[in-house]
Parts: structure tokens; sequence; C-alpha cells
């Protein structure tokens, strides 16, 4: 999971904004730099996998550069914006991929993780990762920063401080969205109703 911003940040950070408008020099110049910390992020993703999943870290990543190469007219802001939105596309190749397996399988193969260990950031086997998924989504609905939050702790890997940087929030913000999303998703998996977590 990326750490706090390292020395490259700033460099990250300007290759993005000319990236945003255009360079794709700087495209070139910036992959080499995030590249570790996304195989990071695929690799978060992929532990919460089962044993044998046919889509490995690498091709995540490979992905998830195709889809952001494809991405037009972003504006990014720095690099913790970077990561978070890489986490929301490597969160939607592995949903997608889950979905189709499933569809597939029509439910055989479904990969659980438990959502109460997944959100310490420890991965068990419990809860589909598509029904985490809906519960997110479902959050989102409510909640569209809390669901961001989650998609950047949880799905990224972002630290506390990094999550509240890319959402122009304070660190205390993130904090308390981060455990009251947790409680909302829990009794969401659970099939409990509510009407949404607290603001």
């Amino acid at each position: 999971m990326p750490d706090a911003p390292g020395p490259a940040s700033p460099q990250v950070t300007r290759l993005l904004l000319d990236w945003g408008k255009g360079d794709q020099d700087a495209l070139e110049q910036l992959i080499p730099l995030v590249h570790e910390e996304l195989r990071r992020v695929a690799r978060r993703y992929m532990a919460h996998e089962r044993a044998g999943h046919t889509l490995q870290a690498t091709a995540l990543v490979n992905e998830a550069y195709l889809r952001l190469i494809d991405i037009r007219q972003v504006r990014w802001q720095n690099r913790a914006h970077f990561f978070a939105m890489s986490a929301r596309l490597m969160r939607r190749i592995l949903v997608d991929f889950a979905r189709s397996r499933r569809y597939q399988k029509r439910g055989g193969g479904a990969q659980k993780v438990s959502l109460d260990e997944a959100l310490m950031l420890c991965p068990e086997r419990g809860t589909d990762l598509v029904a985490l998924d809906d519960a997110v989504t479902a959050l989102a609905a409510v909640d569209p920063r809390k669901a961001r939050v989650v998609e950047m702790r949880f799905f990224g890997g972002l630290s506390v401080e990094e999550s509240a940087e890319a959402l122009h929030v304070s660190v205390d913000t993130v904090m308390r969205d981060w455990k009251l999303a947790k409680a909302w998703l829990l009794r969401e998996l659970k099939g409990q109703t509510g009407d949404g977590p607290a603001r």
C-alpha cells in the first residue's frame, strides 16, 4: 500500500499535471515512478482473491494502465488523487471479473472476503467481493464521501493522510468516515436495513 508521500511525490504531481494537459511524454516518465506502488495496490487486491485466481497482479496493473491512458480530461490534483483513481479502476476491474465468473459459474466460484477483517486490512474469506462492491455502491448513494474513503483505504490502501489529501478534508474527518462506513457496510452485508451512515 502506498506509504506517506516519498521524495518523488512532487515529480509525480508535476508529471500528472503535464499529462492532464495532453503531454504524452509526461505519461512515459510517470509510469516508472508509479509502477511499483500500483503493483503493491494490485497485490493487495489479489490477496483477497482465491488461490489460483486467473487474473494476476501484473495483469491487473496492465489493465489499470490501459484504462488510465483512456481517461480523458482528468484534472489530476496530486499523487493521492492518482492513486485514488487507480484504486477505483482496479476495484472495477476485479469486480467486473468476479461478476463475469459468477455469471459463468452461477455463484459456484464466488470469492469470499470477511468485511470485518478486510476493513481492518486483514484479508479473510467470508463475504463475497461482489456483495462488498454492491454495499459500497449502496453507501455511495447515501454518502459518497464515506464510500470514497472505503475505496481509498480498503481497495486502494491509501493512508488516512493520503485519503484526507485526495478528498480535501481533515484527517479526523477521514477517520470518522472510515469508522462509520465500516459499521454501515457490516450492517448492510448482514442484511440489515438502515438509513445510511450519520454525517
